[in-house]
């Protein structure tokens, strides 16, 4: 297992937004745990991608050991022109690219979730869309998210939904904090 230190950084090239990525978007739907391995490819070839990673404990024999996982198990958003595609496509890491119809849409929702990252909310893999109400964060370090609240034991959660995958992202959330989004 990787270090923390040794994993490819979220977005490449690092320390842009995922608005300041210039092309069109796809989602390379990668080979069962090759989502790291297409990321260190995408860099050598110079191709810009979001891979969206949370740490986790993983007890291996009797050690306790911090691991980056992948918050969508099997995706990476790939930015770029079509040349960057079938040079990804030619890594063999890659099962299928989906096309994005909704570009604006997916940029929204990944730079929601790149906030929420950066801002150290503990994100929980939410493995489908939630049906619910949509709610904003009206205040604090995530102000302006968007997302649909959800409740998991006892405690209010706000679902940071990535449409094109029904899957997202939950956070937890002082109900206070929220305002319904017409």
């Amino acid at each position: 297992m990787l270090k923390p230190s040794e994993n490819p950084p979220v977005v490449n090239p690092p320390g842009r937004s995922v608005s300041q990525l210039i092309g069109r978007w796809w989602v390379a739907h990668t080979r069962a745990r090759f989502e790291k391995a297409l990321a260190r490819e995408l860099i050598s070839h110079n191709i810009s991608y979001v891979l969206p990673m949370i740490e986790r404990i993983r007890i291996s024999g009797r050690r306790r050991r911090r691991v980056l996982m992948p918050l969508f198990p099997s995706y990476v958003f790939v930015c770029g022109s079509d040349q960057d595609r079938q040079v990804a496509m030619m890594t063999n890491r890659i099962c299928r690219m989906i096309e994005v119809p909704d570009q604006p849409t997916l940029i929204a929702e990944l730079s929601a979730v790149a906030q929420a990252m950066a801002g150290k909310a503990e994100l929980d893999p939410y493995p489908f869309a939630a049906v619910g109400q949509v709610c904003r964060i009206t205040e604090g370090a995530f102000q302006g998210l968007e997302g649909v609240v959800v409740r998991r034991s006892k405690s209010t959660r706000l679902v940071l939904q990535i449409s094109l995958l029904g899957q997202g992202a939950s956070m937890e959330i002082h109900p206070d904090l929220l305002e319904p989004v017409r």
